[in-house]
């Protein structure tokens, strides 16, 4: 057998059904030999970086191995930044690509180069194939370290003359294995006995409370110790429902920001994540003095990693919720609280917000509360609102009615990329892909894809006409570092042409409508709904200089 039958092999003995994927010169072994592999779909795009984008999303929406094929050193370095998202996402990806005739390597080939040390940095592990003989075992590790925790890309290297090797080593699966343990009943024990003595705890939810199946445990947890929920400021997947009157939104850049909303707690209870992802530098503690920090993990590398722990318990997290809520000690007390408080949030939100309904431009918030009342109820949601991720939590039941799914790392133009990745795992779902002006043009040749492939895809584009998160960011930045200036905001306006999105879909076979009064996106989401395929969604809202 030659060495492209044994990759194709691993990927089928390892259940991947999907490559995502931009064909090449050294990718010919592989695609041609597809065709005899018909279990295995080829998702194509433009550009490596909207390929690995797909796949990224579609690991987290299949909870599978997400596989994305690159071409040589362009095209590796073309991926590099979508493959970083993977990792911080902790998407669990095998990335591979094409690479040169090993004999002519030392040579200087055109598009040659180290792709292991291109790729190096942004995956838990690189390799080249050098021989035919090693295809079978390098893929069944690849698999493996993939999917250990945290999970994450790995990079393979398939030079077109070892595709073109034979060999007698077939491919295999490295079997069942069992990665995460139990924790003990004795440090869960303390664990609940910081929690019944506290006055005030607060827990703050990872994604992988959600790779863990441990959400419905979470607000077990959360309900019986009545314990408010923070999330992260970034999240790929949503750990606690946005509806619950226990969530308590997301924390903020810096841990100055982040003590505002924990330093009022005695216990801190951290689960499932890499705490924290900071934006800014500040000096402050995230958590008050004399606040006793509990952290849970799947597995132990997460622990203390970044800040000291009184208890830190690595196990499966459904498992560990589940007993604890168990010890823990019933709170109708707190639970009734944290109601009150969130009819009070509640309340002067909508007051906010009834005094910008009428805006023109519209705000953001009204666009979304439009988009949200006409879609059904079992959409998914592809998220890159960045300045309006406000806006989509307080519209849309994310992590109970609504799936979600969004990108971290704060590289944008992930969720257009993602997005057909979350279609094709969900494509009995209509999926919602917001996103805004600016991150959609990282990544605009996914929609030819989403054409292509025919994916029910309604791409909601909320157009400010501007990279409002960077005007935010100059703000913050001249704040900080005393930088006083009365000058604009440089270079960060998307006017001088405006972009026509409809333009730019219908040019890759994508219908659309540009709406800029509210009244009619109710109309427009109804003609997306009613046809096949993907539709452009084009909203002209408020931008930070336009209110």
């Amino acid at each position: 057998m030659r060495g492209r039958h044994v990759f194709l092999d691993s990927l089928r003995l390892h259940g991947v059904t999907k490559i995502f994927g931009n064909p090449g010169t050294t990718e010919t072994p592989m695609l041609d030999t597809l065709i005899d592999y018909p279990d295995i779909d080829y998702i194509m795009h433009l550009h490596e970086g909207v390929a690995v984008g797909a796949a990224n999303l579609y690991a987290q929406a299949s909870n599978s191995t997400g596989v994305a094929n690159m071409h040589v050193a362009p095209g590796l370095g073309n991926a590099i930044g979508m493959i970083y998202g993977g990792l911080k996402n902790s998407s669990p990806m095998v990335i591979t690509a094409g690479a040169q005739d090993t004999r002519i390597r030392l040579r200087g080939p055109l598009l040659g180069h180290d792709l292991v040390a291109m790729a190096k940095p942004v995956v838990k592990w690189s390799i080249q194939v050098e021989h035919a003989d090693e295809m079978a075992m390098i893929m069944a590790r690849a698999f493996k370290i993939a999917h250990e925790h945290p999970q994450g890309p790995v990079f393979v290297a398939l030079p077109i003359n070892v595709m073109e090797e034979d060999t007698e080593n077939a491919a295999y699966h490295a079997g069942k294995l069992s990665m995460e343990g139990n924790a003990s009943d004795s440090h869960l024990q303390q664990v609940a006995e910081l929690i019944n003595a506290a006055s005030n705890p607060v827990i703050v939810a990872g994604d992988d409370v959600v790779r863990d199946e441990a959400r419905d445990t979470l607000v077990a947890l959360s309900e019986k110790a009545g314990i408010g929920v923070h999330l992260e400021l970034i999240t790929a997947r949503f750990a606690f429902p946005s509806d619950h009157d226990h969530f308590r939104n997301k924390l903020g850049p810096d841990y100055t920001a982040i003590n505002g909303s924990l330093g009022d707690h005695d216990v801190v209870i951290l689960i499932g994540g890499a705490f924290f992802e900071e934006v800014w530098y500040s000096p402050d503690s995230p958590f008050a003095d004399n606040a006793r920090v509990i952290q849970l993990e799947s597995g132990p590398s997460r622990l203390a990693e970044n800040i000291g722990v009184d208890i830190g318990i690595a196990g499966q997290l459904a498992d560990s919720l589940s007993r604890l809520t168990s010890l823990v000690n019933d709170a109708p007390d707190r639970r009734e609280l944290l109601s009150q408080l969130k009819r009070a949030e509640n309340d002067a939100a909508a007051e906010r917000i009834a005094a910008l309904h009428d805006r023109d431009p519209m705000t953001p918030y009204r666009a979304l509360t439009e988009v949200a009342a006409a879609l059904p109820d079992d959409a998914v949601i592809a998220d890159e609102s960045i300045t309006a991720s406000t806006d989509v939590i307080r519209n849309f039941k994310l992590g109970s009615t609504h799936l979600f799914y969004g990108a971290k790392g704060g590289g944008i133009g992930q969720g257009v990329a993602g997005a057909p990745g979350v279609a094709v795992a969900q494509p009995n779902r209509p999926v919602v892909c917001i996103s805004g002006d600016g991150s959609s043009m990282y990544s605009i040749q996914a929609l030819w894809t989403a054409a292509h492939h025919k994916l029910n895809i309604l791409f909601v584009i909320l157009s400010n006409r501007e990279y409002r998160v960077l005007k935010h960011n100059v703000d913050q930045y001249r704040r900080r570092f005393n930088a006083q200036s009365n000058k604009p905001y440089p270079h960060m306006d998307l006017s001088d042409p405006v972009m026509s999105f409809t333009s730019m879909a219908e040019g890759m076979g994508v219908p659309g409508a540009q709406v800029s009064k509210p009244g009619e996106i109710a109309g427009a989401i109804a003609d997306a709904l009613n046809q096949e395929g993907p539709f452009m969604l084009d909203l002209v809202v408020e931008g930070l200089e336009t209110r």
